[in-house]
């Protein structure tokens, strides 16, 4: 029972890792304003409550990577209530990559789908 687990989780971060990015420029694709990480992270949780797909320390490193890939853009703020937020909003690069990414979500869902219905 312990290896079914241990494989689950495995399957689990491995799926995670290849949709976190997607999710994300969907997100923030979708937003009129830039957003903080624990914006993002909390409407994620309301989004799905039933199913932690990303956690926190998972979200950061993903926008850094994002905008070190120039598919997003931040600017740091001072906070009222703390530290400085850094907030992030997707670029012109990021909507087309977007774009790009979801007709390959949409063809990979569909064969996944075809093939576990036989």
């Amino acid at each position: 029972m312990a290896e079914i687990i241990a494989q689950t989780k495995k399957f689990q971060k491995e799926l995670n890792s290849g949709t976190s990015s997607l999710v994300l420029l969907s997100v923030l694709s979708r937003s009129k304003e830039p957003m903080y990480g624990y914006q993002i992270a909390k409407m994620l949780e309301e989004s799905g409550p039933d199913i932690p797909m990303m956690k926190q320390g998972t979200l950061y490193p993903v926008l850094r990577s994002l905008e070190e890939n120039g598919l997003l853009e931040s600017i740091v703020e001072p906070s009222v209530s703390g530290p400085p937020r850094r907030y992030y909003k997707i670029t012109s690069e990021g909507r087309t990559t977007l774009e790009e990414w979801l007709e390959i979500w949409k063809q990979t869902k569909k064969f996944v789908d075809a093939i576990l219905k036989g």
